[in-house]
């Protein structure tokens, strides 16, 4: 039903009830949406401690909420009278329409009252039909009112209507020219409101009461509210809201269904005393009707031809002809799955309660609250320990997706586009589970890309390499000793990533953990392995290069183990050619690995203290050097730092080798080097300051040495305060955006507390420095486009312009010691060689390379 819920315009009437014996004529006013439930109605109710009046208008007297009678009768009325609604009480009425009605001994056509009953439209008097609402049928149990239902089944008037057999929405425009045409209709008003639909077909519902059996749920809401209190729901929000006011407000779960087939109620009932009998097992119900086979299928209909004689009258008894709601199947799912109590015992003991369940949010008074009442009726615990609750599907725009619409993703393409692997890592690190998801193919392959992808290229460097070198990791130890400091570093961060993929998947927080291993895996490829390629070039075996492929396989074999429960597909295929292939006492699965133990003595929280800021302060170093327009390629004498403790130097050799400068200063001032220009944050500031707020931006933004002041206070753990027209202004670091404004000669970038500051004044011997690392990066390239392998060692030629050839025969040893080259040649290449040419900073040249 909440699937299709609409906003639909109908018309409601307000019809007249005469006062039975009213002297003066009077009538209720009351106001209905649905017009077809008229013929049903049985009472009126209004709202005992709201004020209710008699008022007149055009020689007629009409009793309604005082709140009320302007918005209904206009101008032109009289106050006659003014009472609570309790006054009206137990006052009788004349029924709308002359049809008999069988009330069943009870007294109807009369008031009553309850709180359900608002003064928000309407007439303040609700027109009651037990039969066709919630509300109604509460009123008219504590009322005992009649039960008129005089509609049948098939959604159509009956019971001796005038308009027997018309569909009801059909009916609505007959009933009210009937009542107009007998002076019971005051006015029509076309009203908008929210109706049913069926989600199917589209067409409007009715409330319709139906005969059934129920539990009584409302005798067990204290127990259903303490097993609701020892779930871990997640969020938490759910159990304490959604899922409690729920259960503080449970009703009587109504458990049978009309159906032609399901679960039967196992419930045989005589027809002549009414005695009944439930029967709780095969084995009884073989005892009970020994005709039956002994294999009988126990669904509806092949139960309902068994009959038993009523051992109290003699009469007979049979199945009452209703299935049970399939909800209750799902609730008893933990059970029934392994035929308890009936057998495995045991079995089920051990799995009793369930560790986690998950599903999306619209379960919460679904399968989530079955599962807890059928536990509620014969466990003293809950159903599960663990609840994850998920958040609906919606599409890229975070609209619900409907066929209707056409903006339904099919799971098929998806899967056969992106994968299994793909689709299962954008919905655990895409966002919390509980919120909904925005879903495309585009998403998913974005997320693919950058973990699946970045792990991927990760694990086949280290395969290329190792199948260059045979490598065995089998026949190698990760010695401790011949660890370079980012060995340590990735391992200590691989060994902290295991506590924390430990903890977080405990306490089934999916996302954060996929989302860190996302992040390690970053830092693994571009970081780690970016930073030390040149140590699997080698082609001697020695301590660091052994060390390297140790590092990296015991990394990437460990990971394969913590992504397998993400992506299993990938995780599998990774294991079986890095680990398998080696190891064939290793298991024979990922999935049937132990899950890795993180080992402390490889934790060093310093290291990685540092490395993250050495990480940081290359990061600022690469927008500094974009900023300038100077290639990465060309170096420069230093590195200016603010705002971070000095690094040992082995984490400056590491700053200087990736942005390639001479040296890394730690200041404590780069005022010298920049300036810091700020801006109010406008948003935060408005409401604060007001009409004022544009003389502060044009102080902090035209007033010399501002920005270096404001920076340096907030550095401080200081407000930078400042008083404009008598008013004192106090700023916080979230209260300005700060930018810094570029000096001539240097480049500089900052973020939070941190600056760096490039010092790009070239000199001779750097900018010669630079060509040779030119010429080393397309001598690179060339190896590449001529299909050498990385091994092979090459003779370089180089001619064409006489400055380049000097330089280079002036740095001959450096260009052949990283390009793997024999020797440098300056001049033409023979025949054979693969040639190129090349601009270099301007400069033309042709560089050729030979295969030796």
């Amino acid at each position: 039903m909440a699937q299709g819920y609409k906003d639909v315009k109908e018309t409601s009437i307000f019809i007249t009830f005469p006062i039975k014996g009213a002297g003066d004529g009077a009538e209720l006013m009351a106001w209905t949406t649905t017009p077809w439930t008229l013929p049903s109605n049985v009472a009126l109710c209004v709202n005992a401690d709201e004020d209710y009046v008699k008022v007149e208008k055009d020689g007629k007297r009409y009793v309604m909420a005082k709140a009320l009678v302007e918005s209904v009768l206009g101008e032109g009325w009289q106050t006659v009278e003014e009472f609570k609604g309790a006054a009206l009480e137990g006052t009788e009425y004349e029924p709308l329409f002359d049809f008999p009605v069988n009330h069943g001994n009870k007294k109807g056509w009369r008031v009553v009252s309850d709180g359900y009953v608002t003064l928000t439209d309407g007439t303040g008097i609700v027109h009651l039909a037990p039969a066709f609402g919630v509300d109604d049928g509460r009123v008219g149990k504590e009322w005992d009112l009649p039960f008129v239902q005089n509609v049948n089944a098939k959604g159509e008037l009956a019971g001796g209507t005038p308009w027997d057999g018309v569909n009801v929405k059909k009916a609505d425009k007959l009933i009210i020219a009937d009542l107009k045409s007998r002076g019971r209709l005051y006015k029509e008003l076309l009203y908008e409101h929210s109706y049913p639909f069926c989600w199917r077909c589209d067409t409007p519902l009715i409330y319709f009461a139906r005969g059934g059996w129920f539990i009584e749920m409302t005798k067990l809401r204290d127990k259903l509210l303490d097993f609701n209190r020892r779930i871990n729901w997640i969020p938490e929000s759910i159990g304490e809201g959604r899922m409690g006011n729920f259960l503080e407000n449970v009703i009587d779960w109504a458990v049978t269904r009309e159906r032609y087939w399901g679960t039967p109620l196992p419930v045989w009932v005589c027809e002549d005393c009414g005695h009944h009998h439930t029967i709780g097992s095969r084995e009884e119900l073989l005892k009970c009707f020994p005709e039956a086979a002994p294999d009988i299928e126990l669904h509806k209909p092949m139960l309902d031809p068994l009959t038993m004689k009523c051992p109290d009258c003699g009469g007979v008894m049979r199945r009452e002809p209703v299935v049970i709601d399939c909800w209750f199947d799902s609730g008893s799912m933990p059970f029934a799955q392994w035929h308890y109590p009936f057998e495995n015992k045991e079995e089920f003991e051990r799995r009793y309660p369930a560790d986690y369940i998950s599903e999306a949010v619209d379960q919460t008074r679904g399968w989530f609250y079955t599962l807890n009442a059928v536990a509620a009726c014969l466990f003293d615990e809950p159903a599960f320990k663990n609840c994850i609750v998920l958040g609906l599907v919606c599409d890229k725009d975070g609209k619900k997706m409907s066929k209707h619409i056409g903006n339904v993703v099919a799971p098929a393409d998806v899967l056969t586009k992106q994968g299994a692997d793909a689709v299962r890592w954008y919905f655990y690190t895409a966002s919390s589970p509980w919120l909904p998801s925005r879903f495309s193919g585009e998403a998913v392959s974005e997320t693919q890309r950058k973990y699946m992808g970045t792990l991927w290229n990760t694990y086949a460097f280290y395969i290329l390499y190792a199948d260059i070198d045979g490598f065995d990791p089998t026949k190698h130890e990760l010695r401790r000793e011949n660890l370079s400091v980012m060995d340590k570093w990735i391992l200590s961060k691989l060994n902290t990533l295991i506590r924390h993929q430990d903890e977080l998947l405990g306490s089934l927080r999916i996302t954060e953990a996929g989302r860190e291993l996302a992040a390690f895996v970053d830092d693994l490829s571009n970081w780690y392995v970016r930073r030390g390629r040149e140590r699997y070039w080698g082609s001697e075996m020695t301590p660091d290069k052994e060390a390297a492929y140790m590092t990296l396989y015991t990394v990437l074999e460990t990971v394969t183990k913590l992504t397998a429960p993400f992506t299993p597909f990938m995780a599998e295929q990774m294991y079986q050619n890095l680990v398998r292939t080696c190891d064939k006492a290793a298991p024979e699965s990922v999935h049937l690995c132990d899950y890795p133990v993180s080992d402390a003595s490889f934790i060093d929280p310093e290291l990685e203290k540092r490395m993250e800021a050495a990480y940081r302060i290359v990061v600022l170093g690469r927008s500094a050097r974009a900023q300038s327009n100077i290639k990465n390629r060309q170096p420069l004498s230093r590195l200016m730092v603010q705002g971070v403790e000095p690094l040992p130097e082995m984490y400056n050799e590491i700053i200087e080798g990736e942005l390639n400068v001479k040296a890394v200063e730690f200041v404590s001032d780069a005022a010298s080097f920049i300036t810091y220009r700020v801006k109010p944050q406008l948003k935060l500031l408005g409401p604060r300051y007001g009409k004022l707020l544009p003389k502060i931006n044009n102080y902090l933004q035209n007033t010399e040495g501002v920005g270096n002041a404001c920076v340096a206070a907030h550095a401080e753990g200081r407000q930078f305060e400042f008083e404009l027209e008598g008013v004192k202004v106090s700023l916080g670091p979230d209260d300005v955006l700060v930018d810094t404004v570029k000096r001539e000669g240097f480049s500089s970038v900052s973020e939070r507390e941190l600056t760096v500051v490039l010092d790009t004044n070239l000199t001779d011997a750097l900018i010669e420095e630079g060509y040779v690392r030119e010429l080393v990066s397309k001598v690179q390239t060339m190896r590449k486009e001529a299909d050498f392998n990385v091994t092979d060692h090459i003779r370089i030629f180089v001619s064409g312009n006489a400055n380049i050839e000097t330089l280079a025969a002036k740095n001959a040893a450096a260009i052949t010691g990283d390009t793997l080259a024999e020797e440098l040649v300056t001049g033409p290449a023979p025949d054979g060689a693969y040639a190129k040419d090349w601009d270099i900073n301007g400069e033309n040249v042709n560089i050729a390379v030979e295969r030796l």
